[in-house]
């Protein structure tokens, strides 16, 4: 609470860093709803320009911080010392929230195992459990592969699975969510965690305490393992900034959205 009253008390006193062009960093997690939504904003105003790229949340809290983006896309609200890091150089980062999105786990396609309990996930993690056959799968060593520590999504699943405990020093790790999709399809022994929207027909999603990770159960509160999706702003956004985030949030922004396979606010 008290940082967000920090966020609105600080608001007005910044300024937008640019002016007719919008510059995105950050989450993996929010880029193809930004790709998305920037294309379809620059054919409706041409004299926009909006560069986009990934790199991780933290990264693009950095970049925020430094100055050097106009949005951060975040897949997690901002941390305590990022916030105090930003005002130490008259930066106010302000959340604008545009999706939601729950984190599913992923094994490879053939893998015949269907559900995993938030213990189970938390203990391959952890690395207390190492073989698929301890889960009623076949005698085969599980791979673990986990975001890198610069991932929104990264601080997510060790927040809500982990409960803040580290993860087994045996994980492999991919930086981005596209990048563990690929390891995962081609590795039989292989687990990992992603954005509802990379999921693809190489990889095989498990349900989480009898809960499958979707739109209508991460709305309803049912998959526990949801969160909103965000993009910062150096303060209240003005011009360019705030008419293209306003975009997002329109129903049309929304549906485009919903096509790049996040899940919508309303």
């Amino acid at each position: 609470m008290k940082k967000i009253i920090l966020l609105l008390a600080l608001v007005m006193f910044s300024t937008p860093a640019f002016a007719g062009k919008i510059e995105i960093k950050g989450s993996t997690t929010v880029l193809p709803l930004a790709q998305k939504t920037m294309e379809a904003y620059m054919a409706l105003n041409k004299g926009t320009v909006i560069t986009l790229s990934g790199g991780g949340t933290g990264n693009g809290f950095k970049a925020l911080i430094d100055g050097t983006t106009t949005i951060c896309n975040a897949s997690r609200f901002i941390k305590d010392k990022e916030v105090k890091a930003a005002v130490e150089k008259n930066i106010v980062p302000v959340a604008h929230r545009v999706a939601l999105d729950c984190i599913v786990p992923i094994v490879h396609k053939n893998n015949p195992v269907k559900n995993l309990t938030k213990v189970q996930l938390k203990e391959i993690y952890t690395g207390k459990i190492t073989n698929w056959k301890e889960l009623g799968g076949p005698d085969m060593k599980i791979v673990v592969i986990a975001r890198d520590s610069s991932s929104g999504t990264f601080d997510a699943w060790k927040e809500m699975v982990m409960d803040e405990e580290r993860v087994t020093p045996a994980a492999l790790t991919q930086p981005s969510n596209g990048g563990l999709v690929t390891q995962i399809g081609s590795t039989k022994g292989a687990i990992g965690y992603i954005a509802l929207g990379y999921v693809t027909k190489a990889v095989k999603i498990v349900s989480v305490d009898g809960v499958m990770g979707s739109d209508k159960t991460a709305k309803n509160g049912q998959y526990k393992i949801s969160r909103p999706l965000f993009m910062f702003t150096n303060g209240w956004p003005e011009g360019e900034t705030l008419d293209y985030i306003n975009f997002v949030l329109s129903p049309k922004g929304q549906a485009l959205v919903k096509a790049a396979g996040s899940i919508t606010l309303n």
